[in-house]
């Protein structure tokens, strides 16, 4: 049985060193986001294998991160997500403060 649900999607993640990155695209079925106060990419793990498992699009399934304004009970609402470096790491780059 396959459950569709609709999900801000990631529409580009630029850490090459990430094992689901191909290609500056995420390729985990869906991420987690954030540790309950950084927009860190919880699902990242640098790895010189990467998954070569393709899914057409890869969703945000929580996040953690309840200062941001399209988190709506720990959930992301935003329509889509770039996940990339900043100073504070791996993190989510739509993170706005709510």
């Amino acid at each position: 049985m396959e459950m569709f649900m609709k999900m801000p999607v990631v529409t580009q993640c630029s850490i090459s060193d990430c094992a689901y990155n191909l290609e500056n695209t995420c390729n985990a079925r869906a991420i987690t986001i954030g540790d309950g106060v950084h927009p860190g990419c919880d699902t990242f793990f640098a790895n010189s294998t990467h998954t070569h498992d393709f899914h057409e699009y890869t969703g945000v399934g929580a996040c953690k991160v309840i200062t941001c304004r399209f988190n709506r009970e720990f959930e992301c609402f935003a329509e889509e997500i770039r996940v990339g470096r900043n100073k504070s790491g791996v993190c989510c780059l739509n993170y706005m403060l709510a």
